[in-house]
């Protein structure tokens, strides 16, 4: 009897704790399912999720979508100029840019020319055409026709002869501007092989170049083509021992005065433009080369004119300067001039 009553206080006291735990089972069990499903959902095929990767190291591009633009700090050139959000830069063979719809031409060309590079095996294709990259349409080669004006290249053709595609890309009109005929044969041709000259010279330069866009200017054709009354290049030596920069702004017209009379600050060139020229030098370095100019850091007498129209290149004569630098060691620079020395140690 005591048997069964003890049993019969036991089973209902199981009861009691059965109920009163079942809320609280019930709770466990639906968290835990929870948090399963959500591992599932943040999973692929039991591989677990990369996480969004930092798009400090894309490519410069729009996205479908947007106009968006980042940036690849791994792969961009030091004559890249820094690039705005909206900005697509399309790259070439030889040169890239960054095309400007409302002016139907380049904000900026940028290229690094190389010594070898100014070596041209590939005449001129005088082959204008369109730009296919450009996906609003670029300027058409009729929008200069009766105009008087040239279609002036901003990445030389002189510059490109080094490859046969390189050369035909010259000719798109992306790489055009609306040039006044005096001053695309006379001060901005005698720039071109200037420029040049410095690529043998040193190694290998940087240069960025483009007319200098502001509102209300003129256009041209029935797409609207600016005209620019001022054209800007700028132009980086970072092979060493010294590096040296250099800016010039120019207007478009015929021209007798000196290349150096046009000399300037890359910071003016960048206050005038609104465009930040070689961003990934260091910082410090940047601001030094671009504050101040030293003509007398420069040679001024071109050597090889002659490229500009594709011909064969006597670049094979210059040869390393025989100066020796503050190190001890002989300088890196190439030099042309009789003497053998360039113009650090002339």
């Amino acid at each position: 009897m005591a048997d069964q009553m003890m049993a019969t206080c036991f089973n209902r006291m199981l009861s009691s704790i059965k109920s009163r735990l079942l809320p609280f089972l019930l709770i466990h069990f639906l968290a835990t399912s929870a948090v399963g499903c959500s591992c599932r959902r943040e999973s692929k095929n039991n591989q677990p999720v990369s996480p969004e990767p930092d798009t400090a190291y894309y490519v410069y591009k729009q996205s479908d979508s947007t106009n968006a633009t980042v940036f690849d700090d791994t792969t961009a050139g030091i004559e890249l100029p820094k690039v705005l959000p909206g900005q697509k830069v399309i790259h070439k063979s030889g040169f890239s840019l960054v095309y400007s719809e409302p002016h139907e031409q380049a904000l900026w060309v940028a290229y690094e020319l190389t010594a070898s590079e100014t070596n041209s095996s590939y005449a001129r294709t005088d082959r204008f055409m369109s730009d296919p990259e450009i996906s609003t349409g670029s300027a058409r080669p009729t929008d200069y026709k009766g105009t008087g004006l040239d279609s002036g290249h901003l990445a030389p053709a002189g510059d490109m002869g080094w490859s046969a595609q390189s050369m035909a890309e010259s000719f798109y009109m992306s790489n055009m501007s609306p040039q006044a005929q005096g001053f695309n044969r006379g001060i901005w041709k005698k720039l071109e092989e200037l420029v040049r000259t410095w690529a043998v010279e040193y190694g290998a330069v940087c240069v960025v170049t483009a007319g200098i866009l502001t509102n209300d200017l003129p256009t041209i054709g029935s797409s609207g083509v600016s005209v620019p009354a001022y054209y800007y290049k700028v132009i980086l030596d970072n092979t060493g021992p010294d590096y040296k920069a250099i800016g010039f702004i120019l207007p478009n017209a015929s021209s007798r005065s000196s290349l150096q009379s046009y000399a300037v600050p890359i910071d003016e060139v960048e206050r005038i433009t609104g465009i930040d020229f070689f961003p990934n030098l260091d910082d410090g370095l940047e601001a030094s080369l671009e504050s101040s100019v030293s003509i007398h850091d420069w040679t001024w007498t071109a050597t090889n004119s002659s490229r500009d129209f594709g011909s064969k290149s006597n670049s094979s004569t210059s040869v390393q300067c025989q100066g020796i630098t503050q190190k001890g060691l002989q300088c890196k620079n190439r030099t042309q001039d009789p003497s053998g020395y360039c113009h650090h140690h002339r």
